[in-house]
């Protein structure tokens, strides 16, 4: 590999803000956000909305999901009617 031209590639922690379930692997994303980790050690954390834990495939639980609010807020922002 050429270097300086790939970006970084480290442990990241993604956190599923419905299931409360977080996993550490590695990534290129980057993220401000640190938390501490079982291993004592800190490192970067992202917030994800669905992950293995909270989505219905591998749950078997169908979930409501406001997409309603989604629409309107997406013609609020961009103003769509």
């Amino acid at each position: 590999m050429k270097k300086d031209v790939h970006p970084a590639y480290g442990p990241v922690v993604f956190q599923d803000q419905s299931a409360g379930f977080a996993f550490l692997t590695r990534s290129t994303i980057t993220s401000t956000e640190r938390i501490v980790w079982e291993d004592g050690e800190t490192y970067p954390m992202v917030k994800v909305e669905i992950s293995s834990a909270s989505h219905p495939f591998y749950t078997g639980q169908m979930k409501i999901v406001d997409t309603a609010g989604r629409v309107e807020r997406f013609r609020r922002r961009y103003g769509t009617t």
